[in-house]
């Protein structure tokens, strides 16, 4: 399983980076013959294909809509190369963890599905269900169907063949959770979500349910109303993405997350010069994707699944 959710992370054609590693995930201590044994689980996935010395000129030229600037102000120590702790290759460890999480919480029913909802201008319209996202991993895109899959694939290709690149957003539902599932305040389970997404590389926004446009519905148009299913309290929508007061309300819990464009791009851009201190341009020559949201699919996956679990582990049942 854990083989499975890393290839779903490895970019795939021109739609993602030609860099290549292999993410052989070896499991150095915590489990035996295939099961875990009780100790903490140590993960190991060595870095094979690398190149540093694209990275040397950012420490005089820092790269517009990275890290680099306020990293090398912040931190003097701080080594460029890969981009440090501010690269997306943290998120190899994530969805590593996150499958080994992922099995943890289907003993209690609990299942975590994403998708692509959008690539540039290339957006998916339609309503989806968890099936729809479980089946998008047959794309390279992670659309659900192959006509999105075509579009957005033909749009992050055209961004990369001009020297640019191109965001877009992930969807993620949530199915399993009981009602009153998550704590509250700080704790509470869409503060927890939003932080997990957060910390994911190019993340710059989070909403739930109807998001924003929550603000421009009137009370009778954005409550989710309560009825009786077989016995089961269930919600007639689903405005609110399934989390009230921070706790879940019976509806799958859905959330949105968007990725910026990658930084990283063959145009010219506008920079500093930190040596000289005067102005400057920069053009990236590495090696980068023209679009991290299809590989950003798995990585949300996996920080939900890792965010449930760490609120069962704290007892937020």
């Amino acid at each position: 399983m854990i083989a499975a959710e890393m290839a779903l992370r490895k970019p795939t054609g021109k739609i993602g980076t030609p860099r290549r590693e292999k993410d052989e995930v070896e499991l150095v201590q915590g489990v035996t013959d295939g099961r875990a044994d009780g100790r903490p689980i140590l993960i190991r996935i060595a870095n094979g294909d690398t190149d540093g010395s694209k990275y040397m000129k950012f420490y005089d030229t820092p790269r517009p809509g990275h890290a680099d600037l306020p990293a090398l102000l912040k931190f003097p120590d701080h080594d460029l190369r890969g981009s440090g702790q501010f690269s997306g290759r943290l998120t190899a460890a994530i969805v590593a963890a996150g499958a080994i999480t992922k099995q943890v919480i289907a003993r209690d029913g609990i299942q975590v599905d994403a998708f692509t909802r959008s690539v540039g201008d290339v957006a998916d319209t339609d309503i989806r269900t968890q099936a729809d996202a479980r089946n998008s991993r047959g794309f390279a895109t992670r659309a659900c169907d192959a006509v999105l899959d075509d579009r957005m694939r033909a749009c992050i290709e055209s961004a990369g063949s001009e020297g640019d690149s191109v965001g877009g957003v992930v969807e993620c539902v949530i199915t399993g959770l009981p009602i009153g599932f998550g704590g509250i305040w700080f704790d509470a389970l869409d503060a927890e979500l939003a932080k997990a997404m957060f910390g994911i590389p190019a993340c710059k926004g989070v909403e739930f349910g109807d998001g924003f446009g929550l603000g421009t519905m009137r009370g009778s148009e954005s409550n989710d109303g309560y009825r009786f299913d077989d016995g089961r309290i269930v919600t007639e929508s689903n405005h609110l993405g399934g989390i009230v007061g921070g706790m879940c309300d019976g509806a799958p819990v859905v959330f949105r997350t968007v990725f910026k464009a990658t930084p990283s791009i063959g145009k010219p851009q506008d920079t500093v010069n930190l040596r000289t201190e005067e102005n400057d341009t920069v053009e990236v020559t590495g090696r980068h994707d023209p679009c991290i949201v299809p590989r950003a699919v798995a990585v949300v996956e996996a920080m939900a699944a890792l965010t449930v679990a760490d609120q069962i582990a704290r007892g937020y049942r």
